[in-house]
């Protein structure tokens, strides 16, 4: 953990292209290293200098670059936004100056220049030492591509317009069939009486 920096808890925060939170500062190892694969109890990880790769265990000292603000004076800032603002401003180069050799006035007029608000009584020179050599290591690393470039580069997403196929008309209803009418009952027939004629005795 960097002093005079603040951890961050929240392991599901991700970066656009910044994979921050892969990158590990771990105490008595030199440089940054890379988390190449998990372990049951640790990790293996990979040396972003010289390219040795190693075991790291829970028990050790480590911090994620994700995980790491810087005291403002307004709040606090990611390490990502320290880092888009120098790889702006150096134009995606390698710093001008060797930060192990430079002066403190020089890394705080230049540290002034990308972060303006930085919490200048909690922040100290070997920390802005150590964030300006991560830079470089994570530039020649090829580890480093800020937010805002993440977004220029994404691909266009065109919509797609559907041509919406023509409702088909509606089938006029054919008109229901008219209901027979109620078959009339028949009349019962009239009984016809016949009539006998009684033949006369001859």
């Amino acid at each position: 953990m960097v002093e005079n920096f603040k951890e961050n808890t929240n392991h599901n925060q991700i970066y656009s292209k910044m994979e921050l939170n892969n990158i590990l500062v771990i105490s008595g190892k030199p440089d940054l290293s890379e988390v190449i694969s998990q372990t049951k109890n640790g990790a293996i990880v990979k040396n972003l200098v010289t390219g040795v790769k190693f075991p790291v265990f829970r028990n050790e000292r480590i911090s994620s670059l994700g995980e790491i603000r810087i005291y403002t004076t307004d709040g606090e800032a990611p390490l990502e936004d320290v880092f888009a603002a120098m790889y702006k401003k150096e134009d995606a180069k390698p710093l001008g100056f060797d930060p192990k050799k430079a002066e403190n006035k020089e890394l705080f007029d230049y540290f002034a220049q990308v972060l303006p608000n930085y919490d200048t009584d909690r922040v100290h020179a070997s920390d802005v030492k150590k964030v300006l050599h991560w830079y470089n290591i994570l530039l020649k690393a090829e580890k480093l591509t800020p937010t805002e470039e993440a977004k220029e580069e994404a691909p266009e997403v065109k919509e797609e317009v559907k041509a919406e196929k023509p409702k088909a008309e509606a089938k006029p209803k054919k008109a229901a069939a008219p209901k027979a009418a109620p078959k009339a009952t028949a009349k019962p027939k009239a009984t016809t009486k016949r009539t006998t004629t009684a033949k006369k005795a001859v």
